[in-house]
């Protein structure tokens, strides 16, 4: 396994770096999707949604301390290949842990990023192993790669009789909601078959890039059985949130300005019943990074 860096901030930083710059992506879609306003129940430009404990600046600052570790993701992913697929994730979980210790510096112990540093920490080593591997990096390929990393993590993770089970565990054996690890195991589906055509389409026909992020966050909450949502508001809180995102999607979506006053709407819904779509959100930031992914030419 590749040693960890003490302080990857003070790494010299080299603009023409492939990895930087991919690194670079991944951080502005953390950026992206925190600025997008309104989201229901996120933290965004114009309020904390259902949260108390974090705002806007936390996750600027969780964003640029998370960007310094994911090129040694893409490292990782590099220099392992000679081991199969699924032997790769056990070694990135000390950078995962390295980088969320980053993260926690960053926002004095507030959560604003750990399911972003799941899902890019995967996405960064999967570029990494593509990359050496002269294979082609595509949003198709990074999924695919992320999923083999994962080969089994569901069952080994969530399908354990602990006594003292884990938010995640009580969710998937109560509800059968995987979450981030069901998401990336199946090689982000809901953003390969669903989101992220759904964004291309909307920019092809020429729609607004931040109104089509909302209507596509809106597709995703449609989806997604999200934990987070799940975890403060139940079976039920989940069912409502969904089934509120598909009927704006159904009313025609976010096509102008004009539309956002339902945005607005849901937003405050969503803080009257503490619910917050995280899952969602952390796969927006996926979306919108493997859409821009052909950008890096390398």
């Amino acid at each position: 396994m590749m040693p960890i860096p003490a302080n990857p901030t003070n790494a010299s930083i080299q603009p023409q770096s492939l990895y930087d710059a991919w690194a670079d992506l991944a951080w502005r879609a953390m950026l992206t999707e925190v600025n997008l306003s309104p989201k229901p129940g996120l933290v965004d430009r114009l309020n904390c949604g259902a949260h108390k404990d974090m705002a806007l600046a936390d996750f600027h600052r969780s964003a640029e301390a998370i960007r310094h570790w994911l090129p040694r993701f893409m490292e990782y992913g590099a220099c392992c290949t000679r081991l199969p697929p699924e032997s790769v994730l056990a070694g990135l979980r000390p950078l995962g842990m390295a980088c969320e210790a980053a993260m926690f510096r960053a926002t004095a112990g507030v959560n604003t990023h750990k399911g972003s540093i799941f899902s890019l920490g995967l996405l960064c080593a999967a570029i990494g192993r593509l990359y050496q591997l002269r294979q082609p990096i595509a949003a198709e390929t990074l999924c695919a790669t992320a999923a083999d990393f994962c080969r089994g993590l569901t069952t080994r993770e969530l399908c354990q009789n602990n006594l003292q089970l884990t938010a995640g565990q009580r969710l998937y054996q109560q509800l059968g909601l995987t979450g981030a690890r069901g998401e990336a195991e199946a090689g982000y589906p809901l953003v390969i078959r669903h989101a992220l055509p759904h964004y291309r389409a909307l920019l092809a026909q020429g729609r607004d890039p931040e109104l089509a992020l909302l209507d596509t966050l809106l597709l995703l909450m449609s989806l997604n059985g999200d934990t987070n949502v799940a975890s403060r508001g139940g079976a039920d809180g989940l069912r409502w949130l969904q089934q509120q995102a598909a009927f704006l999607l159904h009313q025609g979506g976010i096509r102008t300005p004009d539309d956002l006053v339902y945005l607005h709407r849901f937003d405050q819904q969503c803080i009257e019943r503490n619910l917050s779509p995280g899952g969602s959100a952390d796969l927006l930031i996926v979306t919108w990074f493997l859409a821009q992914i052909s950008q890096v030419n390398h």
